[in-house]
């Protein structure tokens, strides 16, 4: 099968991305003569995540486009037969080269769905070698991916929809892979943006970010404005340009540099103004209003957000902790703000990095509605207030309670790092072999498995409010809306019935023998999908902490299947 020719791809895993005991497996499959016998997995986790009561399914799209790729190159096969005994059939490594997912059949939840403990995220199914081999990188894809999305989930709840959040982790994430997967699925669970701008040229993430504390400090403030009369190009070799008649860049910098300090007014017509000299006369102004000295705000910074606001005229912002708020970060950005609204420029922000957040959020807004009245510019006193510095949960919290006026947070490690509960602990277990259930039993009964080819459902009230998940044999009736429905609840001793005004299939052919049954949805509306996924939930199920569990039950006839196998298994 051949992989998908699109940047996605680029992202795609390989198929040694896996554990040595897949292959030690498939060549004693393979020594049995079972390498094509029919088997199905599922993928599942037992417990939710960060003490939850729900899990957001992610993943699917990069499985799918995994599946659609996979294939051994000789460089592959190759390398197994220097990692397994050297007296290894050579057949065996020639199945290997000829082995594709063209017999792989995949049902999953949606990507954003809401997950509960023993679901499938996924159901594989196909030659018993193959579905084997996919165990690892199948849970590689889909546990890291479901976990970020639902950590995005819990933080996007505690911010409320009003706030706008960015993922800015790529630095702290566990490696570039980490990086990309986290900056995708924290959007798929409700971030607004990232970063991350491999993951807007891959996976078409909305990218942001301005400017760090090094540019301000790049600049002291002496700097000597470019002089075009120095270039010591002739005038007559930019005019000629190359041999075809194209300039030289030494030209456009040339042209560039006579405007360096100049701007025009953002309507296009009229003169161009000197930013630098006009943001110096607005200093007066502005510290006058604020009681400061004109010498306090720092010379350096101020020189700095002249250079960002010259190169982003309509998008400046400004980072105002690199001295002091108070004392130079403000009025060095309100100068340079109203010398821009001069020009007809709209400034769109301000970011702080340190200190008490909230606080001096609400001292910045302050300053804003008083200089918004002081100078008879409106929309001065609504400027957006962006907050960043290891925020958690907890700060979080804190920074989205009533009255805050910080209107973006920027999270990076504990959105990226997921610090709260590092892994989502997925398992892909074997159901059935040949048509006939299997089941594990252990000495540990949280880690039985539940035997069988499955269908699973959710149930619903009346008003829409979900009442339980119900897996079944795949064979059996799917429940009926309006109907009486006997189950046995997971974890309890007796079963007891329900009756459902709803009933919703979870489970959806999206491979069936190699082939895409239906177009993957856009990120963006998974996204979507996430969050009307998430305003389903109760609010005892959607309380972050202590919340009520979800319950997930079997149908009678799988419960009784369970019974036997136990029974059997137990002799």
């Amino acid at each position: 099968m051949a992989a998908e020719q699109d940047p996605e791809g680029r992202a795609a895993a390989r198929p040694l991305l896996t554990d040595l005991y897949q292959a030690t497996m498939a060549l004693g499959y393979w020594r049995a003569g079972r390498a094509q016998d029919q088997a199905e997995f599922e993928l599942f986790f037992r417990q939710c995540p960060f003490g939850g009561a729900f899990a957001l399914a992610a993943g699917l799209r990069d499985c799918v486009r995994f599946l659609r790729a996979f294939r051994l190159r000789d460089a592959d096969v190759q390398f197994l037969a220097s990692a397994l005994p050297s007296d290894t059939d050579p057949a065996f490594f020639e199945h290997l080269r000829a082995l594709d997912c063209s017999g792989v059949t995949v049902r999953a939840l949606p990507e954003g769905s809401l997950a509960f403990p023993g679901v499938p995220l996924l159901q594989v199914s196909g030659p018993l070698l193959v579905v084997q081999l996919l165990e690892t990188p199948l849970l590689c894809l889909v546990s890291y991916a479901s976990l970020i999305a639902t950590n995005a989930a819990r933080l996007r709840l505690i911010a409320g929809p009003d706030k706008r959040l960015l993922e800015m982790g790529l630095r702290r994430a566990q490696g570039p892979d980490g990086g990309l997967t986290a900056s995708t699925y924290s959007y798929l669970g409700g971030f607004d943006a990232s970063s991350n701008v491999l993951a807007g040229q891959l996976r078409g993430v909305p990218v942001a970010g301005t400017l760090a504390h090094s540019f301000v400090t790049s600049f002291s403030g002496s700097e000597v404005p470019p002089d075009p009369v120095s270039t010591p190009v002739p005038l007559a070799t930019f005019q000629r340009g190359d041999p075809q008649g194209h300039p030289f860049p030494g030209r456009r910098r040339h042209q560039s540099l006579l405007s360096s300090q100049m701007l025009a007014p953002a309507a296009g017509q009229g003169s161009q103004v000197d930013l630098a000299a006009s943001v110096e006369t607005w200093l007066e102004r502005v510290c006058g209003h604020l009681g400061l000295g004109v010498q306090e705000p720092h010379r350096g910074e101020r020189a700095a957000f002249v250079a960002y606001a010259l190169a982003f005229p309509r998008a400046f912002q400004g980072l105002l902790d690199t001295y002091s708020v108070r004392r130079s970060g403000l009025p060095n950005f309100l100068a340079v703000a109203l010398a821009l609204q001069e020009l007809g420029y709209q400034a769109v922000g301000v970011r702080l990095d340190s200190g008490d957040l909230l606080q001096q959020a609400r001292e910045i807004r302050g300053v804003f509605r008083t200089a918004a009245a002081q100078f008879g510019v409106p929309w001065l006193q609504s400027v957006p207030i962006a907050v960043s510095n290891n925020i958690d949960e907890e700060e979080l919290a804190r920074l989205a309670q009533k009255g805050s006026e910080v209107n973006v947070i920027g999270i990076g490690t504990s959105v990226v790092t997921c610090p709260r509960q590092p892994s989502l602990g997925c398992v892909y277990k074997l159901v059935s072999v040949g048509g006939q259930p299997r089941m594990k039993l252990t000495e540990d009964p949280k880690k039985q498995t539940l035997p069988g080819s499955k269908a699973a459902f959710r149930l619903l009230g009346s008003d829409g409010s979900l009442l339980l998940d119900v897996l079944q044999l795949a064979e059996e009736p799917p429940p009926q809306a309006g109907q009486e429905l006997r189950v046995w609840p997971q974890g309890a001793r007796e079963s007891r019935t329900v009756r459902p005004a709803h009933v919703e299939p979870l489970l959806r052919l999206w491979v069936k023998q190699g082939q895409l049954c239906e177009p993957l949805p856009s990120l963006a509306e998974s996204r979507a999908f996430a969050q009307q996924s998430l305003h389903r939930l109760s609010p005892a199920h959607r309380r972050l902490e202590q919340p009520a569990l979800y319950e997930v039950a079997l149908s009678e006839k799988l419960q009784a299947l369970v019974d036997r196998l136990s029974a059997r298994g137990a002799l």
